[in-house]
């Protein structure tokens, strides 16, 4: 063979890639012409260009022509390890998909699903039963494998599976739409060496949205690339690292966040000019000699907890404010210390408040002012009770108040003034009978324009909202993994407020769905299975067939160019899996 054969007609496939980049880089010869001349595709050229772009960034560049490439199978060995691997998790009762993720995490081997079903068949094992979610989630907890150790993800093109809450992915362009990503990047959270500080945060996130319970062994939630993927990391880090964080964060760097998270919610028009505030007891698994007692609805007792004040927007459901830091004797000046958090984030547009009696006495009432409106229910005493008793029945009008479900009520009122030496001054009284109580209730405003339904109705919503607040932080601690961890209160709360917040914007590009609970929201849309695919200019995730995966991808369509700043500026694109 002559010598310009064999450059101008290589045999070689490799020879053949090597002349086609020379001639298009070198030669300048337009893509389509280089394609034509070596027997491309214009998209294989292309894609074989784009490889070799990505390869000259890396270490040993010349590696990708000059070094001889091991073809055919892996050795022999090296699945033989897999496969013991393989069967070690099936005998601790895991399922398919979980021991694939497992597999993946450990990044030095990749297996299908179909692999992972086989070498089970084979072994003899039989079909795992139908299990509720408790119980799988303690399957495979004593299991003790090495996880791997944490670290920014470089995005190199792969493809891998993630377990059950792969949907908090979704989650993400509504952090970066709304700049909490920027809130987070400006706030004055720490960092490590290893890990940044938005993907810092995200790693709290992830636990707080996945309902990754607390009897579930870190060994395996660590090895869930979905969630290490939504923070940035190849992997979530272990328990350990979590509790050194938090103790790391102050009180004030908190409090300066909400405020942040506030004026972000201010300035998107999602505040109206009414807050219900709440307490809600955290139950607290460590060292409680330094708590209080504070009766606990979900269990019906008094416990040694932490007693929190939450304030909610009753339209959006927006958490706009929390406290952790409440002892008994404080809980009067709760209301006054909210508006003072108020102001000082640059002006308020709050102009009622709507709150139990137990927020505040009628001397701090009058600290209010006149601007701000306020609604509350009066402590019933036997006097009170017996004057009311008293009255005649032409003192008492029918009432409609519509409810919560579109329906109406038929309430008895007593609408008057009234005069409270503590106030300094008259108060609107509404007594309510007819709700379902023995006792009436009694309204206490300083509001005397509103018609008496409306205001019966506003304090029937915070009723909901009480019930609400109380939902949410049963998703978001009791019983999580994070509950468990040695996390400092305030900051476990603040991820709490953050977490619930973004859900609710979340909720609200899904029509009907918008006022579902927490809960409810992560077991419809986000909790989902699925593969990801990363490549060069977007990451793929593919997730299995579910009742509403649908309205998940009408709902995520509305993203599918934005690029996602944790991850590199790439395209986050969802798809169904059309496999599943």
């Amino acid at each position: 063979m002559e010598p310009t054969i064999f450059f101008a007609k290589p045999q070689n496939a490799v020879q053949k890639q090597y002349e086609a980049l020379r001639a298009f880089y070198v030669e300048k010869c337009p893509g389509e012409e280089v394609a034509k001349r070596f027997g491309y595709t214009l998209s294989s050229f292309y894609s074989l260009a784009r490889d070799f772009k990505k390869n000259l960034s890396q270490d040993k560049p010349a590696q990708f022509f000059f070094t001889p490439k091991t073809t055919g199978r892996k050795p022999k060995t090296e699945t033989n390890k897999i496969n013991q691997l393989i069967v070690a998790l099936r005998k601790k009762y895991l399922s398919v998909p979980d021991i694939k993720a497992i597999v993946d995490a450990q990044g030095q081997h990749t297996v299908s699903e179909r692999h992972v079903y086989n070498v089970v068949k084979n072994e003899g094992f039989a079909r795992l039963p139908r299990r509720n979610n408790s119980i799988r989630e303690k399957a495979g907890a004593e299991f003790k494998i090495d996880a791997p150790k944490s670290s920014m993800l470089d995005f190199v093109p792969e493809t891998f599976s993630g377990q059950n809450s792969l949907g908090i992915l979704c989650l993400l362009p509504y952090i970066q739409r709304y700049g909490i990503d920027r809130l987070i990047l400006q706030s004055d959270y720490p960092e490590t060496s290893a890990i940044d500080k938005l993907s810092s945060i995200l790693c709290f996130l992830a636990l707080k949205l996945s309902d990754v319970r607390r009897y579930s062994a870190d060994d395996i939630w660590c090895m869930d690339r979905g969630l290490g993927l939504f923070a940035g990391l190849n992997v979530l880090p272990k328990t350990g690292w979590y509790t050194s964080y938090s103790h790391r964060v102050t009180r004030s760097t908190n409090r300066d966040f909400l405020k942040g998270l506030h004026s972000i919610m201010l300035r998107e028009g999602l505040l109206s000019d009414t807050a219900n505030i709440d307490f809600t007891t955290i139950p607290y698994w460590g060292d409680d000699s330094h708590l209080e007692n504070n009766w606990s609805g979900t269990r019906n007792k008094a416990l040694a907890s932490i007693s929190a004040v939450l304030a909610q927007d009753p339209d959006s459901g927006i958490i706009t404010y929390g406290d952790t830091n409440i002892r008994h004797k404080q809980q009067s000046d709760v209301a006054v210390e909210f508006l003072d958090f108020y102001s000082s984030n640059g002006g308020s547009n709050i102009k009622y408040l709507v709150f139990d009696s137990k927020f505040t006495t009628y001397a701090n009432l009058a600290k209010l002012g006149e601007d701000i409106k306020f609604l509350t229910i009066r402590r019933r005493g036997k006097k009170i009770i017996e004057e009311l008793d008293k009255k005649p029945s032409s003192a008492w009008k029918k009432v409609r108040v519509a409810m919560a479900n579109g329906k109406g009520r038929n309430l008895k009122v007593n609408d008057e003034k009234i005069y409270l030496k503590d106030y300094g001054g008259e108060l609107r009284q509404i007594a309510i009978t007819g709700h379902g109580k023995i006792k009436p209730a009694l309204l206490i405003t300083n509001d005397f324009d509103e018609p008496c339904a409306m205001l019966i109705r506003k304090y029937t919503r915070r009723w909901l909202v009480e019930k609400s607040i109380s939902e949410q932080i049963e998703f978001f601690h009791l019983n999580k993994v994070s509950s468990s961890m040695v996390i400092k209160v305030d900051f476990d709360l603040t991820m709490s407020i953050l977490a619930h917040n973004i859900l609710r914007l979340f909720s609200m590009d899904l029509p009907g769905y918008s006022h579902d609970a927490d809960y409810t929201l992560y077991k419809k849309f986000l909790s989902m299975t699925g593969n990801v695919k990363i490549g060069i200019d977007e990451i793929a995730i593919y997730l299995k067939k579910k009742r509403n995966l649908p309205a998940l991808l009408t709902t995520m369509e509305q993203y599918k160019n934005m690029q996602i700043n944790i991850f590199g500026k790439r395209e986050l694109a969802i798809f169904g899996d059309s496999t599943s």
